[in-house]
């Protein structure tokens, strides 16, 4: 039996918690998973001989050493380096991403619009939320074409209530002479300017961490129940365990309720997501990773292409749809809508359609709001003081890479001694 008092105990075995684990000075650790497989979001299925991960899962490694160590652990596995094509559609052509450095490649009246407006935008000086920061540094017609739209559909939510930083340094800025030096100097980069992929998945990154785990130190399908933050107990659905410090990735306002700690639940929103992994007989579009769908009328926001990260002889795509944290899903209904959508959009010509997966990500994207993050700052604090860190993209409420929760994990461990 694993032991029942451990110096760390690990929460959620997905890149953070795996990361923690393999990354501690000694042995003497327990990693508990609610799941009945490690990954978290990260997981890849395989169907009819398609390859798919949960979601689109990039890694944009700017970290040499992080990819070093992973690809030691891969063995011979084939990993890809791409450089990222990726398109806005909009008015039945593809727009070079992202929209607001490509307007050029706007019909010409709307083209002017759009320049005219970003010239007169006034700044982002006096925006209080993000909504107003996207007006203020692009102006209105950028913004109502594709901004506005496009943001609203990922997050499911009124733009207005996030905060003008919500996605940092993912967010790709650009000012007048940005976008003008753009028309003769195409300069499409971003941080995630090139990636790379698994031919086995995203789950072979995970893989590669579990490796430095120890097997007898990872419980799956033992969920945490409940954590007595003054005696540094935790209780499971099949034990109580002891623990020096504890390491939770698992979703801030969930730990919060697991450790008692008096909160307002009201702060912390977020979407779903809904995606859609879909194969089809034959190829499809070739020389594109994914585009982004401003169009309210479709119900995506963006499509990927599987099959081009290996050059494959058959469309794999996958589909996400936003939705409000509370909202009801029909996923069959949702489903034949999405096929509907793709063939108006001329992605699906009579293909058909071999095998299909779904998963609801539920949190999918974290909405930062002023509130939010100054609760998120106190409620940590405060669980700190008690051994427990809450860490990684959803422990930290925020908005980060892969490979950012990878080295928050080793920093904190780092600290920990």
């Amino acid at each position: 039996m694993p032991p029942n008092s451990v110096r760390t105990l690990v929460v959620g075995a997905g890149i953070t918690g795996l990361a923690t684990a393999a990354s501690l000075p000694d042995d003497d650790y327990l990693v508990l998973e609610a799941d009945r497989e490690v990954g978290g979001y990260c997981k890849t299925v395989r169907r009819e001989g398609f390859v798919w991960d949960y979601s689109g899962h990039f890694f944009h490694f700017k970290h040499p050493e992080v990819e070093a160590w992973l690809r030691e652990r891969m063995g011979k596995q084939r990993v890809r380096t791409l450089t990222r094509h990726s398109f806005v559609a909009y008015g039945g052509q593809w727009l070079d991403f992202p929209f607001q450095k490509n307007i050029h490649q706007l019909p010409q009246p709307e083209f002017i619009d759009c320049l005219h407006d970003l010239y007169f935008a006034g700044g982002d000086a006096k925006a209080s939320n993000f909504k107003e920061m996207l007006l203020g540094r692009f102006g209105r017609a950028i913004c109502e074409k594709f901004l506005f739209p496009y943001n609203e559909k990922l997050y499911a939510c009124d733009l207005a209530t996030l905060d003008r930083d919500a996605m940092g340094r993912f967010f790709p800025y650009a000012d007048v002479a940005d976008v003008i030096r753009n028309m003769k100097a195409p300069d499409n980069g971003g941080y995630n300017a090139t990636f790379t992929y698994p031919e086995g998945g995203a789950a072979e990154y995970v893989k590669a961490l579990a490796s430095a785990v120890r097997p007898e130190a990872l419980s799956l399908g033992e969920p945490l129940v409940s954590v007595d933050l003054a005696r540094k107990r935790a209780r499971t659905s099949r034990r109580e365990v002891s623990f020096e410090r504890l390491v939770s990735s698992v979703p801030f306002p969930q730990l919060l309720k697991i450790a008692g700690l008096s909160h307002d639940a009201s702060v912390f929103s977020w979407n779903k997501v809904l995606v859609f992994n879909l194969g089809f007989d034959r190829k499809g579009p070739r020389d594109v990773h994914w585009v982004y769908y401003p169009d309210r009328d479709r119900s995506f926001y963006r499509v990927g292409f599987y099959d081009n990260m290996f050059d494959a002889d058959r469309m794999s795509l996958y589909v996400e749809l936003g939705f409000p944290r509370g909202a009801p899903i029909d996923v069959d209904a949702m489903r034949e809508r999405v096929l509907q959508d793709l063939e108006a959009e001329g992605l699906v010509k009579g293909h058909r359609l071999v095998a299909h997966h779904s998963v609801v990500m539920d949190p999918a994207y974290v909405h930062l709001t002023r509130a939010s993050m100054a609760e998120h700052r106190r409620l940590a604090a405060v669980l700190r003081q008690h051994g427990v860190h809450s860490i990684g993209r959803y422990g930290g409420w925020t908005y980060c890479s892969i490979e950012d929760d990878i080295i928050e994990a080793r920093a904190l461990t780092l600290s920990l001694g």
